[in-house]
């Protein structure tokens, strides 16, 4: 009976960290002064500009969104967006797998643009809306693939337990190399950075466009 106390305790507890690392969504004043004004291509100094012509090149939302405050350290952003470059189209991890991770952070981050910028992306990768939905609503996704679910369940152990157990590296080696094993890990860490900078500086989505995060989500 203790034993089973225990581990009714551990299950309540874990359930109770799932669903404090989802932060309630937040609205943006457009009247409010932003944080970091919208950086306009005729503004940018030389250096910026030079980043910012690659940033244009595959940027659905131009230098707005986390490029915005990324290009006031135009060194950083530079060094960033060759990692980006890497870790989105040149990866061992399929497409697919890869904007689903991106997705499972913006959703513990509840990053806005970072969902809006990469949903399209995971669905056109073939992710299905389904997967998507549960996400999105802060569920475990119930019609996963073995793969999916073992990408799940890794960026959710490594966010919120900041640790990968036994059990899920063993799935993650029979199913993935070495390298996309840390491919993986560093594609969630890097839009980690990504989120916690648009979330800073308070980056929504395009002007017109409807947040995709409305209200809190029900719990995993």
């Amino acid at each position: 009976m203790k034993e089973l106390a225990i581990l009714a305790m551990g299950v309540t507890l874990a359930g109770a960290v799932a669903t404090l690392v989802i932060s309630t969504p937040q609205a943006y004043s457009a009247e409010k002064e932003p944080r970091f004004p919208q950086l306009r291509v005729e503004q940018l100094n030389d250096q910026q500009r030079q980043v910012a012509d690659e940033i244009l090149k595959v940027s659905s939302v131009g230098i707005s969104g986390p490029y915005n405050p990324l290009l006031r350290s135009p060194i950083l952003a530079d060094r960033v967006f060759k990692l980006l470059d890497y870790l989105r189209f040149n990866t061992s991890v399929p497409r697919k797998l890869n904007e689903f991770a991106i997705l499972i952070q913006a959703r513990l981050w509840t990053s806005q643009i970072e969902w809006y910028s990469h949903y399209p992306l995971a669905i056109k990768a073939g992710l299905s809306e389904s997967v998507a939905a549960d996400l999105k609503e802060g569920k475990r996704p119930a019609s996963m693939q073995p793969d999916e679910a073992l990408v799940y369940d890794l960026c959710m152990e490594i966010s919120t337990k900041h640790s990968v157990s036994d059990a899920t590296f063993k799935r993650a080696r029979d199913l993935f190399s070495e390298q996309q094993v840390v491919d993986l890990v560093m594609v969630s860490g890097t839009y980690v950075s990504i989120a916690m900078l648009a979330n800073t500086a308070e980056e929504g989505v395009p002007a017109g466009k409807t947040p995709p995060f409305q209200s809190p989500p029900s719990g995993q």
